[in-house]
């Protein structure tokens, strides 16, 4: 019964999201996309509110009325998934923006740090390494293989954040993801541990797509926290090895290349892009 979470979230999405974009609207809490649309912003707080909102009664029939209806290892998770998400929510706060000359990227963010300068960013990688190294704790890893799943989980998270540039983008590779590690390992854990919140990206890419929102820092890292999750979880030792060296490759291409134009130069990857939107 662990998998009625996902449609529980997603019910609950249809509600909470749209009246969200609409309260980030009234709120004037808008930014400019690519395109120079102004759009509600940060949709992932709208998303993670969503997910709690879902939890609370999935919480207490599991506790009180013993309904099975959480995986119990979403208790080690969730302080990842909520605090990458508030540290997003921070940047998207707190940060200067892109046309300010805020530090973009590792890179950016080690040279503010060799000036002397303190960015969002930074203290964003920062607690994002101190959340991971504490989640990943305790499941008897030898030091290496501790190291690499910290890893792992830290490099996916910020790589959905380097795909976050074009509407839907992030939450369709999330999609993909988790329909490949379902139908690759057979199973059904990764819905089952983290629908709550999943179901609601998925609702949010709606807005997303139709340019009506934007998901933020908080929400790209949100949807990044659960694809590292997964990967941990679903993966075997060998898998996550794997997987870690893809994520960092993706990665470093992230950091010195455009991402959005590999995939305008690759046709299946364009028009899986820009499937659905406006």
């Amino acid at each position: 019964m662990t998998w009625v979470g996902f449609p529980v979230a997603i019910v609950v999405a249809l509600f909470v999201v749209p009246a969200g974009v609409r309260g980030l609207l009234d709120a004037g809490l808008v930014r400019e996309n690519y395109r120079g649309a102004r759009l509600a912003f940060p949709l992932g707080a709208v998303l993670a509110t969503a997910a709690l909102v879902a939890l609370a009664p999935l919480a207490f029939l599991d506790d009180r009325a013993d309904l099975d209806l959480l995986d119990p290892e979403l208790r080690r998770w969730l302080p990842y998934l909520l605090g990458v998400a508030f540290l997003g929510f921070l940047d998207d706060s707190l940060g200067r923006g892109e046309a300010a000359g805020a530090p973009r990227g590792w890179r950016g963010h080690w040279r503010a740090l060799r000036e002397g300068r303190l960015s969002t960013g930074a203290i964003k990688a920062i607690g994002a390494l101190a959340l991971a190294a504490y989640v990943v704790s305790g499941r008897g890893l030898e030091s290496w293989r501790y190291l690499a799943d910290v890893a792992l989980l830290i490099l996916a998270t910020n790589l959905f954040n380097l795909l976050d540039l074009r509407p839907g983008r992030a939450e369709k590779a999330l999609a993909l993801l988790g329909a490949g590690l379902c139908l690759g390992a057979w199973t059904l854990a990764p819905i089952e541990l983290a629908g709550v919140f999943f179901g609601p990206v998925l609702v949010g890419a709606w807005f997303t797509l139709r340019e009506r929102a934007m998901l933020g820092d908080t929400g790209s890292n949100l949807v990044g926290a659960v694809a590292g999750v997964w990967l941990l979880t679903v993966l075997g030792g060998d898998g996550r090895l794997v997987a870690l060296a893809l994520v960092a490759a993706l990665t470093i291409y992230g950091e010195l290349r455009s991402i959005s134009k590999a995939v305008e130069s690759l046709p299946p990857l364009r028009w899986l892009d820009s499937l659905g939107r406006a």
